[in-house]
């Protein structure tokens, strides 16, 4: 087991553990969300813990100010003060899906802190003020708590994992870049991965600024990000351009093979460090760029060029990550340094889709709870609500629904277990401590395991309302258990109601993301098309967004999306050279656009992929006439933009279309 999850798991159990000390000592109604609150914001980097307790504070607030302005006039109307709480969570949590950054926290915070004040407070609505300051305290010193005791105790800096991260991202884009270049398969889970890690950098990027460092180093850490991006097409593109050399009829030269070879050799040591690869890996074919055969070599060649440059980039940005002064002032220097990643992807209907089912789950708990006329129902339903809102969030949520309710159970058993038969022995807050320690220093080093964050946070949080430490002395045990079995039916009802409603996960989503890349590369390739700078990061992001889909392995779309990121960059090139160009010299590649445009409306109609025009080599060949007095980087891209369109449209369909790549 790493001994820095270990040491999380204590530190985090140390803070918890003082939350609630502090919380008893204040005579706060409801101390175990003190504790709770400790093990919802804390995590393994300290800048991670600071940035969650900033955002946990910013929406306690707007969720208390909420109830506060809610609860008084809706107090005798049960319904509407459910409607009410329904839609705040599908509203907020909403807006918690839009921001995929850490701030998406103060959102959701925000959408289940409303109910956690607002329905205890339903029977005596005149002292909802006091209960919000109280929920506000309690929060608040879980909170605190977290952030002194992971800032003061070993803290763990951002920028290091951020550098290791990086540096294993690069690792794995070298690995599928020299399975390309070998011609072995690579899994397209793994591409795929790539381009989602991609974006989950960025989270890791807005914690370090909570770490307080440098402008500089954060300025670093986006560019890693961008060149990062900029990897993917370029891999991809190169991929398409060797399988058609390796497919046409004269296959490919010695001197390039062996070229490739070495270039996958220098991939595999790149880690060393940045350096210049042999110039003899680039042997010149300016003057055998006429045919097909001779384009793909051409363009081959550029794009070994393109890797090894771009490669050396990442991996100094990257070694500068963690190394400030002198690597800031030189690679602060480079092209598109600090320029932030946007356009990311949304799905609105999706979004909102998920969202109103939250806040409808959430409803059909209150409903449940106002006509049974249970009397410990308020607290169930907050419980709904707080699941719900987490499993909004979940990209396929039954198999993680499955899990919650194995977990839950247990959970529903550990609780038990230390409040009737465990936590009643302990007469000092020591003895207490002691019996908390085992179950809670599980829960945190469960936290820490990639996968496993929404599990244990729901068992921290589960098992310290069931747990119920000011009731332990109470004598009424049928009180007790009459709100523990409330407790435990709301751990249940949320699991089962995201299978009904959500039992196809992601697999919807991902046929919508696949069709909106096929609309988006219509009005790329159009004239109608006014920004397509957009479009690369617009198509990273979704890629990412398929990883769920494809790592279930139950849906079957009619694209991974890596063929079409390879256009959207061909189209985003090509669009740059017609706007330099002079307007009697645009009609041609104006032609192939079109084309592009044709086909992917086309797609669109019918929902699968069509055949390409069948003058496609011709418009292209035509193309190539028209970029040679553009200038030298701009038209060396725009000629590596047509050969990787015609290669990757002519083999989408089948050897029907392969013809077209074979008759020079």
């Amino acid at each position: 087991m790493d001994i820095r999850n270990l040491l999380f798991s204590l530190k985090t159990f140390v803070a918890a553990m003082l939350a609630l000390y502090i919380a008893l000592a204040l005579g706060l109604s409801h101390p175990y969300w003190a504790m709770a609150t400790v093990y919802f914001v804390s995590h393994p980097l300290t800048g991670a813990t600071r940035s969650k307790a900033a955002y946990r504070v910013a929406g306690t607030l707007l969720g208390a100010a909420a109830a506060v302005a809610t609860v008084p006039p809706l107090a005798n109307m049960p319904i509407v003060l459910t409607a009410a709480v329904s839609i705040w969570i599908a509203a907020l949590v909403y807006l918690s899906l839009l921001d995929r950054s850490p701030r998406g926290y103060v959102f959701l915070l925000a959408a289940y802190t409303f109910p956690i004040i607002a329905l205890p407070a339903v029977g005596d609505p005149s002292n909802i003020f006091e209960i919000a300051v109280i929920r506000i305290e309690e929060i608040v010193i879980g909170i605190v708590c977290a952030a002194v005791v992971g800032a003061l105790v070993l803290p763990a800096k951002v920028a290091p994992e951020l550098r290791v991260r990086s540096a294993a991202w690069l690792a794995h884009a070298a690995q599928w870049g020299s399975e390309i270049l070998r011609g072995s398969p690579s899994a397209s889970v793994s591409r795929h991965h790539l381009a989602a890690d991609v974006f989950m950098l960025e989270q890791l990027i807005v914690q370090l600024s909570f770490d307080a460092e440098s402008a500089a180093s954060i300025k670093i850490a986006r560019a890693v990000k961008d060149k990062m991006m900029m990897l993917i097409p370029l891999l991809s593109s190169l991929d398409s351009v060797l399988r058609a050399l390796r497919g046409h009829p004269k296959g490919i030269p010695t001197s390039l093979l062996q070229s490739l070879n070495e270039m996958s050799h220098w991939l595999a040591n790149y880690s060393e460090g940045p350096r210049r690869p042999p110039s003899e890996l680039f042997p010149a074919y300016a003057n055998d760029a006429t045919g097909w055969h001779g384009q793909l070599k051409r363009t081959a060649q550029l794009q070994l060029q393109k890797m090894a440059t771009l490669f050396n980039e990442c991996l100094a940005l990257q070694q500068g990550i963690d190394n400030m002064p002198n690597e800031i002032a030189r690679i602060s220097q480079l092209p598109s340094v600090g320029k932030p990643l946007g356009h990311l992807h949304y799905d609105h209907t999706m979004l909102l889709v998920n969202s109103a089912l939250s806040g409808l789950g959430v409803f059909l708990a209150g409903v449940i709870w106002i006509f049974s006329g249970w009397e410990n129902g308020s607290s169930s339903v907050v419980v709904v609500a707080v699941a719900c809102c987490f499993f909004a969030t979940i990209h396929e949520p039954p198999p993680v629904a499955l899990r919650v309710l194995r977990w839950s159970t247990v959970c529903l058993m550990v609780s038990s277990f230390y409040l009737f038969l465990v936590v009643p022995h302990a007469h000092t807050f020591e003895e207490l401590v002691v019996m908390l320690a085992l179950p809670y220093l599980a829960i945190g080093v469960l936290i820490a395991q990639l996968g496993f964050n929404l599990i244990a946070m729901m068992l921290a949080v589960n098992t310290a309302l069931l747990a119920n430490i000011p009731s332990i002395y109470d004598a009424n045990y049928l009180g007790i258990f009459n709100a523990n079995l409330a407790h435990a039916v709301a751990i249940m009802f949320a699991p089962v109601w995201a299978i009904i409603v959500r039992p196809i996960g992601s697999s919807v989503a991902a046929q919508r993301l696949v069709k909106a890349t096929w609309l988006d590369l219509a009005h790329a390739a159009s004239r109608r098309a006014s920004t397509p700078n957009r479009l690369g990061p617009h198509m990273v992001d979704r890629l990412g967004q398929l990883v769920p889909s494809l790592a279930a392995g139950k849906s079957k779309l009619a694209s991974d999306g890596f063929e079409e990121l390879r256009l959207g960059f061909s189209v985003v090139v090509l669009q740059r050279a017609v706007a330099t160009m002079p307007r009697h010299t645009r009609r041609p590649i104006r032609r192939v656009l079109c084309g592009v445009a044709r086909h992917f409306r086309a797609t669109l109609r019918v929902g699968h992929i069509v055949a390409p025009p069948s003058m496609l080599k011709t418009w292209v060949e035509d193309a190539m006439t028209q970029i040679d007095h553009l200038p030298t980087k701009l038209r060396e891209d725009a000629f590596s933009a047509l050969v990787v369109l015609r290669a990757t449209l002519t083999s989408r369909t089948g050897t029907s279309a392969g013809k077209l790549n074979h008759d020079d």
